[in-house]
This record gives C-alpha cells, structure tokens and sequence, in this order.
C-alpha cells in the first residue's frame, strides 16, 4: 500500500511539472503570434455560440452584446498649437473636427487640450487598434472600457498612410472583439458601428455596406495624377503612398466614432471606422472604415516591428477612364496604365515597362487604384505576387518580388509635461524591438532594443536619435523590451532621461534627453 501511495505521488509530481513546463512554452510561443492567431488560440480554449447573420426582421441584440465590451473609450491629452486653418469647405476636410478632434484656432497658443475617439480591444492582454489621428500628438492616452476600468496605453505603432495605430495597455483577461474576413463582406450586408459619438458612452448604430474599395482622398498630401505607387526620385515622379480602400457603410458615425468597430451581423470585426463625408462635419449618411483584412498585417508589422514594412511595386500609373483611352487608343474598360516603372523597382526587374495596362492582381479583375493597392499593403518587401499584364493587346503574367520602401515614415507625438512613464515613453517619439541575439553579440552588448522608428515631431527626432540605434540602457537600468523601456521611465529625474547606446561595436553614445525643452 506504501508502495502505491509513493507511485501515486510521483505520477501527480511528475504530471504538474510537465504540465507547468508546458505552460511556460505554451505562454511563450503565444507572444510570438501574430494578433489573428492568438485570437484563434483564445477563441479554441474558449467556444462561444455561433452568432448567425440576421434574415428577415434583424435582430442584432446578439452581435451588440458580444462587441460592446471590447469596444473602449480614448481620452488623449495633447499639446495645441498656433495653426491657420484653410477653407477649402471639402466634404472631407475633417480630422482636426472629426471624431471629436479639437479645431485649430488662428495665433493660438501652445495649450493642453484633449481630444476623443474609439477604439477596439484584439488580445486579452491589452493590445487595442484606433485610428493614428486620434494619437498621432498624444501626450497621455487613456483608455476606459464599459465597465469604467482605466487603463494608460502607450503606442506600439501608428501609420499615417493607412491612418491606423497599435496601443497597449498592461491588463489581462480583457473583453475582445473576434476578427472576421473583410474580403467576404457583401454589398448590402448587415452590419453595426459601434463607438463613443459625441461624448456619449458605448453606442451602437446599424446599417448596410453600401459600396467596397472606396478612395475619398482624406489621407496623405493632396496629389495629382498620375499616381505613384513605388519609390525613387520625387522630382521624376509623383508617388502617393497613403492606402485607401475603404469600407463604406451608412450606420451613423459621428464625432468620437473614429477607431471604433464595423462588424458584421454575427459580431466578427470586418472594419475600423475611419471617416465620414459630410458638409457639416456631423453624419450625413456615408461613413467609412478600413478593412480589416489590411489592418490585420499593419497591425502585426507594428507588434513584431515596430513600423510598418511596405513592398512596393515601383510603377506609376493612371486608372483608365474615356479620355486615357481615346488619348492612347486603349480598348481595355479597367485597369491602371503605367506611366513610369521605377528604375532598379520590381516592375523594372520582371519586365513591366511604360505603356502597359496591369489588368489583375493573384488573378483578380483591377477596377481601380484601391484594388491593387491594399493587395499589395497586405504583403512584405521579399514577398511574390502575380500581376497580368497587357502590351500591344497581348496579356501576359508575372510573379514580381516586392522591393523595400526607401524610408519609412510616420508622424508622432508632441512635446509636453510629464507625468507617468507611458507619458514619457510616448513624448519620446520613437518605436522599439526587442535587439536579437545575434545582434547583441555583434555589437558585444548582452542587453539592447532597437529603435525602429522616429516620429516626427517627438523627442528623439528633436536631439537627433535615430533609427537603428540599440538602445541598452535607460535611466541606469538595462532594457531588453518595450516594457523594460517604459519600467525604466519611471526612475526619471528632473525631467531628464538617462540614455546609453551602442551605434557599432566598440563605440557607445550616452545622451541626457530632456523631456520638457
């Protein structure tokens, strides 16, 4: 019998370390996935019901129930500044009024203002998705759930040409709003905008998708034909690298809606609301959301990277309409006439050259601009993609490899009072990834991240840090991770934070960064 009990111990033993063993793995694999997979591993250890798209009289009480949760609040806390405003009078000149964006007033001076939107929650462990203009000049960004938790966020990442940002806040076991697939999403489709409009708490609207693959020309600079889509020299051509490819809907969206949830009738996340056409700057029945679909590689570059990694083509170009075509004699109806190819692009090296009519991309129809470029922002420089082609009315198909953006580039935060350490950490201006091992070794460091961005306006870019730099220690204390550089933070003194880098192997650089100047 003694003999029994001492094998039943051991088995029990024996069982919790590997089960423990296996936890410890399961935990780490789990934070090097990408956001959809984590989603899939979450919702396979946790079964919900099926939610079914409504037919007949609709009922979304199911849908709204689900979502509303993982729905939040963003309250940001930003420094203004003196600005002239233009009178255009566009329909789509909003985003400083938009959303509860605050207008910009003549000669005014630098003064702290706040500012609102939405935003939705992806993991349990606090990553949350909203739009880059309602963080783009944080200071302080806080985010409350329904349940009136409150959490500081810091940036993960943020893209101007995508108007889409990454936050984290350091919760577990929060409300998530399950991703769908936007590339399924049918016109005339039921679906829910759910947000924080004009100051009031959780609301939720219902409407139908009225088109798919909108560009309504509201983000990057105003540009003209022809339009660009690689990179090369800027007084050779005109390239515009803002990607919109919106979902329109005419659920009412408002002031405060933007960074919120589009979602379909059984509660999947198909868009994040963007934008709003209207003379008014309040609805007026068209209201736009970026699909998820191209969110979700966006958000992921932000999560492994830090910044976003573009491939491009390297061609410029212009939609056919009647006028191309009686200019050129074309007789294609649809596709995008190339202008230019960028010398040493991708096009170039498979062939492509000017004068040619791209006509599909992975075998699909190309209607408009839109169609080839969220396609191609889904990918990475290095990845193929097959494109058809027409010359001298023969069609013709390549497999181009995507090639590197030259620079990348996004806007950040402003100067301002600190307070806490996200606060900090989001006035420096910068992003950060974790250095690998083997660059550690190479630069003979045994502690390091990278700094893989530096935002415009922020504080590294205003004393010259830039990008590459490892960074290994912060305020005396070694870092390894964006959490051990927002822990850091928190020792700052005075104002002034304490940096140690290394920008090549036998050379450091120990820089006194003032966060007020």
């Amino acid at each position: 019998m003694k003999k029994i009990g001492v094998s039943l111990l051991t088995a029990v033993l024996g069982g919790a370390v590997a089960v423990g063993g296996y936890k410890l793995f399961e935990d780490k694999q789990f934070k090097h996935m990408s956001l959809e997979e984590q989603q899939k591993v979450y919702y396979a250890s946790n079964p919900a019901g099926e939610m079914m798209s409504s037919t007949g009289n609709p009922d979304f009480t199911q849908a709204a129930a689900a979502v509303s949760p993982g729905v939040v609040h963003i309250k940001v806390t930003m420094t203004a500044r003196g600005s002239q405003r233009g009178g255009g009078g566009s329909p789509f000149d909003m985003f400083e009024e938009f959303f509860g964006m605050p207008q910009r007033r003549q000669q005014a001076q630098p003064r702290q203002a706040q500012a609102s939107g939405s935003g939705v929650i992806l993991t349990p462990d606090g990553y949350i998705v909203t739009n880059n203009h309602v963080v783009e000049n944080a200071d302080k960004i806080e985010v409350q759930l329904t349940d009136k938790r409150t959490f500081e966020a810091k940036v993960i990442g943020k893209d101007a040409n995508t108007d889409l940002a990454l936050l984290k806040v350091n919760a577990t076991k929060l409300p998530m709003v399950r991703m769908g697939d936007s590339d399924n999403v049918q016109i005339g489709e039921w679906v829910l905008a759910v947000g924080y409009p004009l100051s009031l708490q959780s609301t939720v609207t219902a409407g139908i998708v009225s088109a798919k693959g909108r560009q309504i020309g509201i983000l990057g600079d105003s540009q003209q034909q022809p339009r660009g889509y690689g990179y090369g020299d800027p007084e050779q051509q005109i390239i515009n690298t803002a990607i919109e490819s919106f979902i329109q809907t005419d659920a009412v969206i408002n002031k405060g809606n933007s960074g919120g949830a589009l979602v379909n009738a059984r509660g999947e996340l198909i868009g994040i609301n963007s934008a709003i056409a209207s003379p008014t700057g309040v609805y007026a029945g068209y209201g736009f959301a970026i699909p998820i679909n191209l969110a979700k590689k966006i958000l992921d570059d932000f999560k492994e990277f830090g910044s976003v990694k573009r491939g491009f083509i390297g061609v410029t170009f212009t939609e056919i309409n009647e006028a191309l075509r009686k200019e050129k004699g074309i007789d294609d109806i649809n596709g995008l006439y190339v202008q230019n190819v960028v010398k040493g692009g991708a096009a170039e090296s498979a062939g492509i050259k000017g004068g040619d009519i791209i006509t599909k991309i992975e075998g699909r129809t190309i209607y408009s601009s839109s169609d080839l470029q969220e396609r191609v922002a889904r990918l990475r420089p290095g990845d193929k993609v097959k494109i058809t082609y027409k010359r001298e009315g023969k069609e013709k198909e390549v497999n181009l490899t995507l090639k590197a953006e030259e620079d990348s580039k996004s806007k950040g935060g402003e100067d301002g009072p600190s307070a806490s350490a996200t606060e900090i950490f989001n006035k420096l201006g910068a992003s950060f990834i974790p250095a690998t091992d083997a660059r550690k070794k190479e630069l003979g460091v045994s502690s390091g991240v990278i700094v893989t961005q530096v935002h415009r306006g922020g504080v590294f870019e205003y004393f010259g840090v830039e990008k590459g730099l490892v960074i290994t220690e912060v305020n005396g204390k070694a870092v390894n991770s964006v959490d051990d550089v927002e822990s850091a933070l928190s020792a700052t003194k005075r104002n002034i934070v304490r940096i140690k880098g290394v920008p090549q192997r036998g050379s450091t650089v120990e820089l006194n960064v003032p966060i007020e100047y």
